[in-house]
Parts: C-alpha cells; sequence; structure tokens
C-alpha cells in the first residue's frame, strides 16, 4: 500500500524541466562537468546547528527520519553553497519540484528532488551516474539553476522561469518564491 502515495505524485508530477528540452548550452555542459568534479559550507559549527535545527524541525514532515533529514540538509547546503546559492532557495525548489520525493519522476521524465533531465547524464558521459542519487541531483540542479541566475543577471524570478522550462510564464517562480516566504526563508 506504500506504493499508491508515489504512484498518485506520479500522476500530479509538476511539469519541471530542469533546462531546456532542446541542445544544452556548450557553457552549461562545461558547468555541470566542473560541478561533477568538485565539492564544506558552514563558516563554523555553531552557524551549522542553527541552520540545520531550524530547517530540520521544517523540513521534519516531509523526511521523519532525523539521520536522513540532517543528511540531506547537510548535503543541499553543501552544493547549496559550493554553487553560490542561499540554501533556501534550493530547499523552495525542490519543495515545488518534487515535494521533497527523492524518487519523484515528472510527466516529462524529469527525475529526483530537483526534477533533473536524463539528457544531461548522456550529454556529459555520465550514463552510468544515477539522478536519483542525492548528490548526483542535487549538484546538477544548484549548477544548473546557478547557470541561469547568471545568464539572468542574478534575477532569480527568470531564472526560476527559465529552471522549469516555463520562461515568460510567472507562475513557477512565483510558487517558488511564495513557498520561501512561507516555509522556508532562514531567520537572519
Amino acid at each position: 500500500m506504500k506504493l499508491l502515495p508515489a504512484c498518485c505524485l506520479l500522476l500530479f508530477a509538476l511539469p519541471a524541466l530542469a533546462g531546456p528540452v532542446g541542445a544544452p548550452e556548450p557553457e552549461l555542459r562545461d558547468r555541470l562537468m566542473a560541478a561533477i568534479k568538485a565539492s564544506d559550507s558552514f563558516a563554523d559549527k555553531y552557524e551549522a546547528q542553527v541552520w540545520l535545527l531550524d530547517m530540520s524541525s521544517r523540513l521534519e514532515r516531509y523526511q521523519p527520519q532525523e539521520a536522513q533529514r540532517l543528511e540531506f540538509l547537510r548535503l543541499v547546503h553543501s552544493e547549496a553553497k559550493r554553487a553560490g546559492l542561499k540554501p533556501e532557495w534550493v530547499l523552495s525548489v525542490i519543495h515545488i519540484e518534487s515535494r521533497f520525493d527523492r524518487y519523484a519522476i515528472s510527466y516529462a521524465g524529469a527525475l529526483g528532488y530537483m526534477q533533473i533531465m536524463p539528457f544531461w547524464l548522456e550529454e556529459l558521459g555520465e550514463k552510468g551516474s544515477n539522478l536519483f542519487r542525492t548528490e548526483t541531483n542535487l549538484r546538477m540542479g544548484c549548477t544548473i539553476l546557478r547557470f541561469y541566475l547568471d545568464k539572468e543577471r542574478g534575477n532569480l524570478v527568470n531564472a526560476l522561469a527559465r529552471y522549469n522550462g516555463s520562461y515568460g510564464r510567472p507562475e513557477y517562480p512565483a510558487k517558488v518564491l511564495d513557498v520561501l516566504r512561507t516555509r522556508w526563508a532562514a531567520f537572519e
């Protein structure tokens, strides 16, 4: 019976595309290759404890196992910082893209937490990689989002629309920014 919720998620998955469906841009391909080869992100232990505790309590409803939740948050923070993104932005994208379902599959075939299109693995010569592997999915998703943020000269709304493949339409960025404001914004 545990398969039923997963099947329902597949049926109602958002139309998520991390990047365009056509040929990838060479610069983005290069960034993804560099990101695959790289990888910690907290300035000190106190900052880590505060952030992890705060975000862990927010994430608990989606990931009830504490050890798994904390490891996931550590990876999100690390990959977001490596890409020069705010971790809360990444959590907001994941919230909308997959509702924190590691095995989410969109109707378009995008996979995992950040809904990465599988063509990227072939494009990067990483056919053996697994987009359901948390590290791989987060690294690629954060790199793609950073690329679009740079392309849009820091305009997060446009970068989010490009990430989702909905450039020119405000619905997806509005959803991500709303969940950022209401659930994931860190107290600074």
